[in-house]
């Protein structure tokens, strides 16, 4: 995919991995399309990147659909979407409320699906464009003590598996990013913070330019780090060693 004067939304932009793709989309030449919920950050990021900035709350139902409308109205179209925006939330599962189970399910898996249904027509129409969802080990491993969060990645994994098939010879691509630990305000704001020294968090940025890679390449899927695709290679051929490296690096 060309960046170079493509228009790109990345959602979760004010810090982590979002931010860390907005800038090295613009690096590239994109126009970049900043969305999050803290207003300063977002504004000041578009600022910086001479881009736009957007506004809401993506665990609320409909706010997404609104955030799709937003950004074609301001550039006219929308070549690229960055998935980025999610939370987690750790604990065991019978002390989770309704409440925090239907934001992680609004957040992280209908607000793509909705962002996508909105955007997708134009892109199919220019016969271009690129897919980008940001999911996690943990939808491909399991973690215990995270089984709606896991839900949520797998959910968008066969989601983008799927379109990724349905869009095949029509000119848009689809990708996953599947991180492990990544040094952001994920831990801090799902309320328990990344107990181990091992695997060490990885920094943002270079996971951000990876994925824009990814994108420039037309590609499915990248694991980072890269390792993380042994767990999943050895899911179904050597269980034992599966559920040990699914516990040990699973991403809590």
């Amino acid at each position: 995919m060309r960046i170079s004067g493509a228009v790109a939304l990345v959602t979760g932009a004010s810090s982590g991995i979002g931010r860390a793709t907005a800038l090295a989309l613009a690096a590239e030449g994109a126009n970049v399309i900043v969305h999050g919920r803290d207003r300063p950050a977002v504004e000041a990021l578009a600022a910086r990147l001479d881009g736009h900035a957007l506004v809401a709350d993506l665990s609320i139902p409909g706010e997404a659909e609104r955030l799709g409308r937003g950004a074609l109205d301001r550039t006219g179209r929308v070549d690229i979407l960055v998935a980025s925006a999610g939370s987690g939330w750790a604990g065991p599962f019978e002390e989770m409320t309704d409440a925090d189970r239907d934001r992680l399910l609004v957040l992280n898996l209908a607000a793509p699906i909705a962002l996508t249904r909105t955007l997708l027509p134009g892109m199919r129409q220019r016969s271009t464009g690129y897919l980008a969802y940001v999911t996690s080990i943990a939808g491909r491993t399991g973690v215990a003590g995270e089984a709606v969060y896991a839900a949520t990645k797998a959910g968008l994994d066969g989601f983008a598996e799927s379109l990724r098939l349905e869009l095949k010879g029509t000119g848009v691509d689809v990708g996953v990013l599947v991180p492990g630990v990544v040094n952001t305000r994920f831990f801090e704001r799902r309320g328990r913070p990344y107990g181990r020294q091992r695997p060490a968090p990885l920094d943002p940025g270079p996971v951000g330019r990876d994925l824009v890679g990814l994108i420039m390449a037309g590609g499915a899927e990248l694991y980072r780090p890269a390792w993380l695709r042994l767990p999943v290679a050895v899911r179904n051929t050597l269980p034992g060693a599966y559920r040990a490296l699914a516990s040990r690096f699973g991403g809590s």
